[in-house]
């Protein structure tokens, strides 16, 4: 095992445990650090005894990002979060949170800094979510040049927020939204390769400084996306187009609810496109630059939405047995 210390911020989290896990297997010390460490006794178990451990840190306080720093020879920053809640604001977390990282790090001799971001970034975006993971970006590389950037596209595997909230809508409502007509077009990028990406830019120092964009195989278009659900959840639902308008509508007043399906912002987000860019390709910045190899939605998927069915992992037999 090695003495050098990786320290994970939001390592809890759904690509946080992934990546946690991953670090371990490579044989690093990582140290988790999260507002609720108790939550996280499960990642022990990702490493030899004493190899991963949970820590308490919160990115808006400066003393407890210093703490879970100590000693660190490198970190990766994978905060981030969907809505705002209360002090969980966009601002807060994804913008100066991420600069305090970094200039944390910075000080505290750290040589390698990961920061996650997310395709879409923009400053210049009429999303809070996206103006702030730009801001964020801006922060990082200014208190720590070196540092690389990961943007993947939406993250899917076992656990994730898109397919399973979609097909966990599918079991009730009798069609499934189409916002905006369902025209965007995605590139869903699976946990463990980003988890990878995470590990090749600690790594390789050739990466620093760059701004990598991680998507997988394939675009899709949402419709495309909720047509896989219902096929591999085997519910026949209405695909039902809804106007852009409206959508902002729903949003509004979701957005609302303590835990919300949607927001106006998510809204705003989904009118975009959530594609590697021309630019990362033709600048060698992708998933496959860092010597991973994408995997698809159709090699993952089906292994966990399963579950959804109405006869559950035996779905299959069954609708073999009543044809033969």
């Amino acid at each position: 095992m090695s003495d050098k210390i990786v320290t994970v911020f939001g390592g809890s989290g759904f690509l946080g445990r992934h990546v946690v896990r991953e670090l371990a297997k490579r044989g690093y010390r990582v140290r988790a650090a999260m507002r609720h460490p108790s939550r996280a006794g499960f990642l022990r178990t990702m490493g030899l005894p004493g190899q991963v451990e949970a820590v308490y840190a919160d990115i808006r306080d400066d003393e407890s990002v210093a703490r879970a720093l100590n000693g660190a020879s490198m970190a990766v920053n994978l905060v981030g979060i969907l809505f705002e809640s209360g002090k969980q604001t966009f601002s807060a977390l994804q913008a100066e949170g991420a600069g305090r990282i970094a200039w944390t790090a910075k000080a505290k001799g750290v040589e390698r800094l990961v920061h996650v971001s997310a395709i879409g970034a923009d400053t210049g975006s009429d999303a809070q979510y996206a103006a702030s993971k730009a801001n964020g970006e801006a922060a990082v590389l200014e208190a720590f040049p070196e540092a690389v950037i990961l943007r993947p596209s939406i993250v899917f595997g076992k656990g994730d927020g898109f397919f399973n909230r979609f097909a966990g809508l599918a079991r009730f409502l009798p069609a499934l939204p189409l916002l905006g007509g369902g025209h965007t077009k995605m590139q869903p990028v699976y946990v463990d390769d980003v988890a990878d990406a995470v590990c090749a830019a600690l790594d390789d120092t050739g990466t620093s400084g760059k701004i990598y964009e991680l998507g997988g195989p394939r675009v899709y278009s949402f419709k495309e996306l909720m047509q896989i659900v219902l096929d591999e959840t085997q519910r026949k639902r209405l695909l039902a187009p809804v106007p852009w308008p409206i959508a902002r509508l729903q949003g509004r007043i979701l957005g609302l609810l303590p835990n919300p399906l949607l927001t106006h912002d998510q809204v705003k987000m989904l009118e975009t496109d959530n594609v590697v860019s021309e630019a990362a390709i033709a600048e060698k910045r992708t998933l496959g630059d860092l010597g991973i190899e994408a995997t698809s939605v159709e090699a993952i998927v089906p292994s966990y939405l399963w579950m959804y069915r109405r006869q559950g992992q035996y779905a299959e037999d069954i609708r073999r047995e009543t044809a033969s």
